[in-house]
């Protein structure tokens, strides 16, 4: 048995791409849903998906394990909605979903997905956006998620594999979406810092305005060869520098806040 699972809030504009593209392949769709207020809880119930309410949390891996703990199936397959299986894809996992259900136990216990990035009008080949690997793909029981931030990987016990295909991420149609991310990503990583010993000095303010944007652009940029997919590639990397000095500021408001 194939579960697919879903963490979702306000994904009426994804959801059903998402689910559209793995109806076919699953015996299971279960999402939790965080207080959504458009038609995402209607959508899901209408393409099939057992839906389970929650609260909306800053880390949405909460709810993410929340629809792994779920999950009834041997085999499961954890989505964002903003992602689209591509045929290749669909069919590597529909091949192990086929020996799990013959009763036989693959070598691997999870699986890597390479993951296409839609940035601007274009997936990102390069700037470490591309392959992207995330295990999405595991063994009922196999992998979970350490819940400590936004970016990590699922924790595995056993030999992870990678899948044939690719995981299509769109998840930012336009500027606007990219920004309401990019001030909730770096409102969660402020959040974590208040509960540490961060503090206004400044040795510390030159490592998040300065040190800090300037490798992140370079590493990007450069060393990754974001520069190949040329405007695109260069507002990603700056963008994605401009991430420290955010995180700075509101972590210094938040704690002035406490």
């Amino acid at each position: 048995m194939l579960s697919i699972v879903l963490a979702t809030h306000n994904e009426e504009a994804n959801l059903g791409r998402c689910l559209g593209s793995i109806q076919r392949l699953a015996d299971e769709i279960v999402v939790v849903d965080g207080e959504s207020t458009d038609q995402t809880v209607s959508i899901a119930k209408s393409l099939g998906a057992k839906v389970f309410s929650t609260t909306n949390k800053s880390n949405f891996h909460i709810n993410k394990q929340l629809a792994m703990d779920t999950a009834s199936g041997d085999l499961v397959l954890q989505l964002d909605a903003d992602e689209v299986l591509d045929p290749e894809l669909q069919a590597f996992i529909a091949s192990v979903h086929q020996t799990v259900n013959s009763g036989q136990t693959p070598k691997k216990s999870a699986w890597y997905l390479k993951r296409k990035n839609y940035f601007l009008g274009r997936f990102l080949s390069k700037g470490g956006q591309y392959p992207d690997p995330v295990i999405r793909l595991y063994l009922k029981g196999k992998a979970y998620l350490p819940q400590k931030n936004v970016h990590e990987q699922m924790t595995v016990d056993g030999v992870v594999g990678t899948a044939e295909g690719h995981l299509l991420h769109y998840p930012y149609p336009n500027f606007s979406s990219y920004m309401r991310k990019f001030n909730t990503y770096t409102s969660f990583e402020a959040e974590r810092l208040t509960g540490t010993h961060f503090r206004h000095e400044f040795s510390k303010a030159l490592l998040y305005f300065v040190v800090k944007p300037a490798t992140s652009f370079f590493s990007i940029f450069v060393r990754h060869k974001g520069l190949v997919d040329g405007m695109a590639g260069f507002i990603f990397a700056l963008m994605s520098s401009l991430h420290h000095p955010f995180v700075y500021l509101k972590t210094l408001e938040m704690k002035e806040r406490a």
